[in-house]
């Protein structure tokens, strides 16, 4: 492996592993993208830079400036770990209800967390998320202060087009189906994007929390899968790439979570599993042979103090 001068130059070109005990017999091959050898331990790493290096490109972020973001804590790691490495200073807007060590990564970064209080414990909601937007615009009107948002900048889907290129570079441009979590959609547009542009027939699953089915259309509600279901789906989610959307519930996460670190080896996140759990329902659907790929967004050590593992 050649020497990474940069700590960012390590970003991407993470492994590509294929599942075998807990894909049922007489199923599609299932392939998972291990996004926690990023540096920060997430797929998030790939939109913070992007959208921090073309932020530099625009002359918005410059020494002395302030980056702020709102995030559950993955894109706020990210975030942070960038910041660290460019010598930014960085406000994160999250809330009591993500996994604690997510927060104190962030702070271990260097970053300053803005605490929203959540009302449902550890229990993700659609107006917590509202008023923690709130909080990160009115922190964005500060002095010498960069809001990057990115549930609608258009740098974060754009950072995905590279993983679809390492995803068809080791599959031999072999994949049918394509099964990933949609928070601000950026991940699955970008990846599918790109993926129906190599072969226009990659079937592309989006994957919602039952809890709250904020895709398909349902009641507002509460669930615990952290970064998914956390509003209406916005301006960067396409909507027209999507062949199937799978509910997954909190039951079938944990359980799938579980699995994979006992059967697998694979210490993953919630969503993480809420994406196996849908691509092990599109293999079902697909003959021997075929092959579904789909996202570890990150890895199960964030989630050790909380119940995933209990």
């Amino acid at each position: 492996m050649a020497l990474a001068h940069d700590l960012l130059a390590s970003i991407g070109n993470t492994p590509l592993v294929e599942l075998r005990r807990v894909v049922p017999e007489g199923s599609a091959r299932v392939l998972v993208k291990l996004e926690s050898a990023n540096p920060s331990g997430s797929a998030k790493d790939r939109m913070a830079l992007s959208m921090v290096e073309a932020a530099e490109r625009a002359g918005r972020l410059r020494p002395g400036v302030r980056l702020v973001e709102a995030s559950g804590g993955s894109s706020g790691t990210s975030l942070s770990m960038i910041c660290a490495v460019k010598g930014y200073r960085c406000t994160i807007v999250s809330s009591d209800a993500f996994a604690d060590e997510k927060l104190q990564t962030m702070r271990a970064f260097g970053a300053t967390v803005d605490i929203v209080p959540s009302e449902h414990g550890k229990g993700t909601y659609p107006e917590l998320f509202v008023k923690m937007r709130a909080r990160v615009e009115a922190l964005a009107h500060e002095p010498d202060t960069v809001f990057l948002d990115q549930n609608r900048n258009p740098d974060n889907p754009a950072a995905y087009g590279r993983m679809a290129a390492e995803i068809l570079a080791q599959t031999g441009g072999q994949v049918d189906a394509f099964a990933m979590s949609c928070g601000s959609g950026g991940c699955f547009s970008g990846t599918a994007v790109a993926l129906k542009q190599y072969r226009a027939g990659v079937r592309c699953v989006a994957v919602e929390p039952a809890g709250y089915r904020h895709i398909s259309g349902g009641p507002r509600g509460v669930h615990h899968i952290d970064g998914v279901g956390d509003g209406p789906p916005g301006p960067l989610f396409r909507l027209d790439l999507v062949d199937d959307i799978e509910a997954v519930t909190d039951e079938e996460a944990y359980a799938m979570a579980r699995a994979l670190a006992r059967r697998e080896g694979i210490l993953g996140g919630k969503s993480s599993a809420a994406n196996v759990v849908a691509a092990v329902r599109a293999a079902r659907r697909l003959e021997p042979g075929k092959v579904v790929v789909t996202v570890l967004c990150d890895s199960g050590y964030k989630y050790l103090q909380g119940d995933l593992y209990r």
